[in-house]
C-alpha cells in the first residue's frame, strides 16, 4: 500500500471537511430556516441556497467517516490505474459520495417546508414519531447492513470493483448509497427534532463517526437507536419536550 497517497488522500479530504466545517458553523442551517421562516413564499434560488447549504453541511458530517474507504480507493488506483487516470477516478469516487449526499437535500428541504406549517402540538407528535421510527431503524438488519459495507471498505471494493472511469463513478455511487441507507433516519432525527441546529449537528455526527470508524461500533448503533426510541416515548408522553429538544439546537 502506497503510504504517499493515502496521507495524501487523507489530508485533502480532511482538509476539505475543516473547510466544511468552518461553513456550517459561520452559517447554521438553522439560521437559515429561520429566514425561511420569515419569507411568505419560497423561490426557486431559496431552495438551492437551502440545498446548497445542506450539501456542506454533509459534506462537513459525512467525509472523516468515508475518508477511510476514499483513501483506500486511491491506493488501489495507484497500482491498477493508468497514470493519467488515477486522479479523475478517485476525484469522481468521491463527487458521486458528495452528490448524492447532496441530492438528499431536496426532499430535506420541502419536508422543512411542510413542518413549517404544522402546529406546536402536531409537530410534538411528529417528533416523537421521529425518533421512534429512527430509533427502531438503527435496531432493524437494514441497518447492520449497510453499516457493514460502511465500516468495511477493503470488503467494499472485493465485492464492488469495476475498472475505469466508469467503474469509479458507479462505486462511489454504490458506497454513498450505502451510506444513505445507513444514515439516513438520523438526519430525518436532525430536520424533525433538532430544527437543523448546530449542537444537533455536531452530535450526530460525532455518532456518525463512531459507529463507521470505532470498534464496536454496531454496538454504538444499536445503543444509539435505544435511546432514541426512550427519547421518542419521552416526547410522546410529554409533548412539552418537543420544544426543548428544538430549542437546544
Amino acid at each position: 500500500m502506497n503510504k504517499r497517497v493515502l496521507v495524501t488522500t487523507y489530508a485533502a479530504l480532511l482538509g476539505l471537511a475543516v473547510v466544511a466545517w468552518i461553513v456550517v458553523v459561520r452559517s447554521p442551517m438553522d439560521e437559515d430556516m429561520a429566514g425561511m421562516q420569515m419569507a411568505m413564499a419560497p423561490t426557486i434560488a431559496d431552495g438551492a441556497g437551502y440545498v446548497g447549504a445542506w450539501a456542506v453541511m454533509m459534506a462537513a458530517m459525512m467525509l472523516p467517516s468515508a475518508a477511510p474507504m476514499i483513501a483506500l480507493y486511491a491506493t488501489t488506483q495507484r497500482t491498477t490505474g493508468s497514470p493519467g487516470a488515477q486522479a479523475p477516478a478517485v476525484i469522481g469516487f468521491g463527487l458521486m459520495y458528495v452528490m448524492l449526499w447532496a441530492a438528499t437535500g431536496v426532499p430535506v428541504y420541502f419536508a422543512s417546508l411542510a413542518l413549517m406549517a404544522v402546529g406546536p402540538g402536531t409537530l410534538a407528535y411528529v417528533t416523537a414519531g421521529v425518533l421512534l421510527g429512527a430509533g427502531l431503524f438503527q435496531l432493524s438488519p437494514l441497518k447492520q447492513v449497510c453499516l457493514r459495507s460502511c465500516r468495511s471498505p477493503l470488503g467494499f471494493l472485493l465485492g464492488h470493483w469495476r475498472a475505469g472511469w466508469h467503474g469509479a463513478l458507479a462505486m462511489g455511487w454504490a458506497h454513498a448509497a450505502y451510506c444513505v441507507g445507513c444514515c439516513w433516519a438520523l438526519m430525518i432525527v436532525l430536520v424533525v427534532a433538532g430544527a437543523m441546529g448546530l449542537r444537533w449537528v455536531l452530535l450526530l455526527a460525532c455518532v456518525v463517526a463512531a459507529e463507521k470508524l470505532l470498534p464496536g461500533g454496531e454496538w454504538i448503533a444499536r445503543a444509539t437507536g435505544v435511546a432514541l426510541a426512550l427519547l421518542g416515548l419521552g416526547v410522546a408522553v410529554s409533548p412539552g419536550l418537543a420544544a426543548v429538544l428544538r430549542g437546544a439546537g
